[in-house]
């Protein structure tokens, strides 16, 4: 048993923390390996693997196919966020780089709202393959417009220094010496035990107790300390370090990487939960499930366009707290959900607020970071940004699931799965969902104090 789930945990984990690990690495990547700085080369590359690997999910015909074409389209997204923040820079300015990143900011919580509601739909009618299909086809046409209107002039730093050091010697001798790849697997072995750990103890909570379980979860907490401590060293020695840790000094950086990490975490938790509530809870059907999500995307747009158009006018620490006071409402009118309970008075009211806080966050997040970072670390610091909001939403989930089977294992009802048992769990983790809300606007309102205005900078 254990290695079953040893097996299929960590090949899962591995090819999300490549994804990371790659979005974080392929700014310093593409400066040590002498990769030139082409975005729209970057951007357009990224776009055609992509629309590939979410075919051959599609085409899978087995649990491993699956998960290798899932994590390669996550590594082929990796080629496209840090390219996009460089073109967003070096196009636009003021307003109109406000309502980019904004656009940006709400693509993903939009479009994981819109999966939802097509997934259901498609499960139910023509099956689950064709959500694939119409996800590469649209990434095919994405692939299209950008040929057609991303300018030329964005690759025209080539990024080379003539000749020397092109050499396939030297770039393979750059490999070995200008990588941290101690770093990185340092924080991919954390990573992967502690993805490890979660999933063992959703799976069945009496695993927490279980040795093996125990010791792979401290040792995922005890190498944190490690990779701090490698990388400090590797930064003070001026070698590579894979994320240095010079960019957590900076306060406003840290807070808002807190902040995205667990609202990310509450708004993925609260959207799949609310799936269960929906069909195990009120014995809803996939596609009644998805008409109920309808409302998150319109809201999400709605925010973004709203943030677009005064970001610029309200200091952005104002709207970082207002929009994720709104989110507070989600999670909270779900906790006094029963299995009777309206829809108009529960879920959709969570759909119309889930949304804002991600959204708010992450177009003033992409600002903040063009503001406070000099044009050569941003790309960097961005990817960490993506990074950190991708493992929360994993790590929001996986905590999110522990609690729900926690509560649900310890309820007094005899039948476990029944939908008052069910109804127990997941209130409980409505109330975790509410609580990392919380605690973000506690942080954001120390931590973003006197920031100011952003987007308004001209370059």
């Amino acid at each position: 048993t254990a290695a079953i789930i040893i097996s299929v945990t960590l090949i899962t984990a591995i090819s999300t923390l490549l994804n990371g690990l790659t979005t974080v690495a392929l700014p310093t990547m593409a400066d040590e390996l002498n990769i030139p700085d082409r975005p729209r080369c970057m951007y357009l590359t990224g776009c055609v693997l992509q629309a590939g690997f979410i075919l051959g999910c599609g085409f899978s015909q087995n649990s491993t196919e699956i998960i290798v074409f899932r994590g390669l389209s996550g590594v082929a997204i990796s080629l496209c966020l840090p390219s996009a923040v460089s073109i967003i820079t070096r196009s636009f300015e003021g307003k109109r780089r406000n309502f980019a990143f904004a656009a940006m900011g709400g693509g993903q919580p939009v479009g994981f709202s819109i999966g939802l509601t097509l997934g259901g739909v498609l499960t139910d009618s023509v099956g689950w393959r064709w959500g694939f299909y119409i996800s590469a086809i649209l990434d095919l046409v994405i692939f299209g417009v950008a040929l057609w209107g991303l300018p030329l002039a964005l690759d025209n730093n080539t990024g080379s220094d003539g000749p020397t050091g092109n050499t396939w010697i030297h770039k393979v001798h750059r490999l070995k010496s200008e990588i941290d790849w101690i770093g990185t697997v340092i924080a991919s072995a954390s990573l992967a035990m502690l993805s490890y750990s979660l999933a063992a103890i959703s799976g069945n909570t009496a695993d927490f107790r279980d040795p093996s379980t125990i010791a792979v979860l401290v040792a995922a907490i005890a190498l944190v300390p490690a990779f701090i401590l490698w990388v400090g060293r590797q930064e003070r020695l001026g070698r590579p370090a894979v994320i240095p840790n010079s960019l957590w000094r900076n306060r406003v950086f840290t807070t808002i990487n807190y902040a995205v990490f667990f609202t990310w975490g509450s708004f993925n938790a609260l959207e799949t939960i609310l799936t269960f509530y929906f069909q195990e809870v009120q014995g809803l059907s996939a596609m009644q499930t998805s008409l109920r999500f309808l409302p998150a995307p319109v809201s999400g747009t709605a925010s973004n366009v709203f943030m677009g158009l005064i970001v610029h006018k309200v200091p952005a620490n104002y709207l970082v707290i207002f929009g994720c006071t709104l989110s507070l409402v989600a999670p909270l009118v779900m906790c006094f959900a029963t299995p009777d309970s309206s829809y108009w008075s529960s879920g959709f009211l969570a759909n119309i607020f889930n949304p804002t806080g991600a959204d708010s966050l992450f177009t003033i997040s992409n600002l903040l970071i063009t503001s406070v970072f000099p044009v050569k670390t941003q790309a960097l610091a961005g990817g960490v940004f993506n990074t950190t909001s991708q493992i929360g939403k994993a790590v929001g989930l996986a905590l999110a699931q522990v609690i729900a089977s926690s509560v649900t294992a310890r309820s007094t009802y005899a039948n476990k799965r029944s939908p008052d048992a069910l109804l127990e769990g997941y209130n409980a983790t409505f109330w975790f969902c509410f609580a990392t809300v919380l605690a973000t606007i506690v942080v954001c309102l120390w931590g973003l104090r006197n920031i100011g205005k952003v987007g308004h900078k001209q370059d």
